[in-house]
């Protein structure tokens, strides 16, 4: 059951199994418990929460009531919880993805590492099954650990490249809040297909495409929405859309280390990540922290892509370091990692990227994370 506190009479509890409720006083808790008391001190006897306990309301110390009001205040409901954490007994704490698990009743963080039904590279989480329809043979994210370095840029050079060389690729667009791949693929929605899923749209040169762009009225309309709601629609993407059969798929992950990234990592098997950064000094950090949550969700780093590594002159060809000196082979040194190409800013790409023409171009920077990718 799920543990529940509240400041009114008895809620209405939505739990997972079976749970008594419990009243004592006004206020209530939901739990594996068979006892009716007002006697709060036997909330703690032998009461061990499943999964979660929600604070409901509680109002400031110094807050008038009015007359008849269940409420109490927030220094009462802060030292409740602290003497249920202070009685949770962790180590009967039984996740029900790892229910089935032979030694479940004994489980701890330590004897769970390396566990046949630890799932999703450790996470313990259940990975999310492919479209029924569709089959992948390499899906592989690109990422940062910060926004404006050009993930979508990298992703759109990459899958290209790899469709001109003969393979069936297709780009999962996990930057829900700011796509901008079926743009530069020329592609645009509605999509269509069945009453259970829908169809990914195919480019000029036949990649493939998903994108939350592809699904609505206006493409301009911004996506307010909140992570879970967005993690949400990517693994839908990953389930729901009938991809066919490709060899590589491409997520293009939105920047940081947040909702979408961890839903990617734990729901998707990803074959391996590829960090995009830029030339300037706080690249070590950059790199560091989508290196770092890559291995700890255990996801092979193939290697690091710097864009905006300079800017050519148009008439004397010299190399302007408009970013200042490059610091990435730094980075990759010290993490152990290689280098898969620096890109500079080219004019040319893109016009072609607004003119939604980006798979006519050429990027010859890549070809060590080409190599890395046919590996």
């Amino acid at each position: 059951s799920t543990a529940w506190l509240s400041t009114n009479a008895m809620q209405d509890v939505v739990s997972k199994g079976t749970g008594t409720a419990v009243n004592f006083g006004e206020m209530a808790i939901a739990g594996k418990t068979g006892t009716t008391t007002k006697n709060r001190d036997a909330l703690f006897a032998g009461f061990t929460p499943y999964y979660t306990c929600v604070v409901w309301g509680g109002y400031d110390d110094n807050t008038p009531q009015a007359s008849g009001t269940t409420s109490y205040p927030k220094s009462i409901w802060r030292a409740v919880m602290s003497r249920i954490h202070a009685n949770l007994e962790y180590k009967d704490f039984i996740m029900p993805e790892n229910s089935s698990c032979a030694s479940a009743s004994s489980c701890n963080r330590e004897s769970c590492e390396g566990c046949k039904s630890n799932k999703a590279s450790g996470s313990g989480i259940e990975q999310e099954a492919f479209n029924q329809y569709s089959s992948v043979k390499k899906v592989i994210g690109i990422v940062s650990g910060k926004g404006g370095v050009g993930k979508s840029f990298v992703t759109a050079s990459l899958a290209a490249a790899m469709t001109k060389a003969g393979f069936s690729v297709g780009i999962l667009d996990g930057d829900i809040t700011g796509p901008s791949i079926p743009k530069m693929f020329g592609v645009h929605g509605p999509v269509y297909g069945t009453e259970d899923s829908l169809y990914a749209m195919e480019a000029e040169d036949g990649t493939k495409i998903m994108s939350i762009n592809l699904l609505m009225e206006d493409e301009e309309a911004p996506v307010i929405w909140r992570g879970p709601v967005i993690g949400g629609t990517v693994k839908q993407f990953w389930t729901d859309v009938i991809w066919g059969d490709l060899d590589y798929m491409f997520v293009d992950m939105p920047p940081g280390t947040g909702d979408v990234p961890l839903t990617v990592f734990q729901s998707i098997p990803v074959d391996g990540i590829i960090i995009v950064t830029s030339p300037q000094e706080l690249v070590q950090l950059i790199v560091k922290k989508a290196y770092n949550m890559a291995a700890a969700m255990d996801i092979p780093v193939l290697g690091i892509v710097e864009n905006f590594s300079f800017v050519k002159c148009p008439d004397c060809g010299r190399e302007i370091k408009i970013f200042g000196e490059s610091h990435v082979e730094e980075a990759a040194a010290e993490l152990s990692i290689p280098v898969l190409g620096k890109i500079p800013v080219e004019p040319e790409m893109a016009k072609a990227a607004d003119a939604g023409e980006f798979y006519k171009t050429e990027n010859p920077y890549l070809e060590k994370a080409l190599e890395a990718l046919k590996n």
